[in-house]
């Protein structure tokens, strides 16, 4: 009877330790954290590579997560750049932020890579698909070479692995969380973990305040 207790205490104890561990490999605490842009809002930055079908698949969970964004929430996307092939699309990337067409293209390149499986690793190719979406050719090609374009890019290679970034899609929160499918095991529960951390900050700078 008391060997029988006492193996249920421990199954008890150990499902408890299981759950706090479980729980804990949702996020990896950054240590130690990152600066934020505006130390009075909860940042949250998106790291992606348009080639990354994890990253397609993610994009309409976070664009629906952004209708509800907390006013006191900045969020920005950050292309990353881990090989020579991902260079072109975040060069595209800053190429619309730069014109002001990003909203335009954003969904859009996603879906010609992954819907009409197209690679879109030439300048020609990205010339085209600026085109259809409004931005002539010399316009465009004077973005693409630019300096501020040329800038972000090569920042581009070496932010994420400031933050510890080894794959994407990845989230990071307030400089202090980062969030990945890897960690959550999917993206519905990706989103709910970002969300979480985001109310803990967004709570948190509610009593500093008081």
């Amino acid at each position: 009877m008391k060997g029988t207790l006492r193996d249920s205490l421990l199954a008890g104890l150990f499902l408890v330790l299981w759950s706090l561990v479980a729980g804990a490999q949702e996020y990896i605490e950054l240590s130690p954290p990152r600066p934020t842009d505006d130390p009075s809002k909860v940042e949250v930055i998106e790291f992606f590579w348009y080639g990354c079908p994890h990253c397609y698949r993610f994009d309409p969970y976070l664009e629906e997560w952004l209708k509800n964004k907390p006013a006191n929430v900045t969020f920005r996307r950050q292309p990353a750049i881990f090989g020579p092939h991902w260079e072109p699309h975040a060069r595209a990337y800053y190429t619309a932020e730069v014109l002001g067409v990003l909203d335009k293209i954003h969904k859009d390149l996603f879906d010609v890579m992954h819907k009409e499986r197209k690679r879109m690793t030439s300048e020609e190719e990205m010339a085209d698909f600026f085109a259809a979406h409004g931005v002539d050719k010399e316009t465009f090609n004077n973005a693409f070479h630019s300096f501020s374009v040329e800038m972000k890019v090569r920042q581009a290679e070496s932010i994420p692995a400031s933050y510890g970034i080894t794959g994407v899609p990845a989230v990071v929160v307030n400089g202090k969380y980062l969030i990945s499918g890897t960690t959550t095991k999917g993206f519905d529960n990706m989103i709910k973990v970002m969300d979480d951390r985001v109310k803990h900050e967004l709570n948190g700078q509610s009593t500093a305040t008081r």
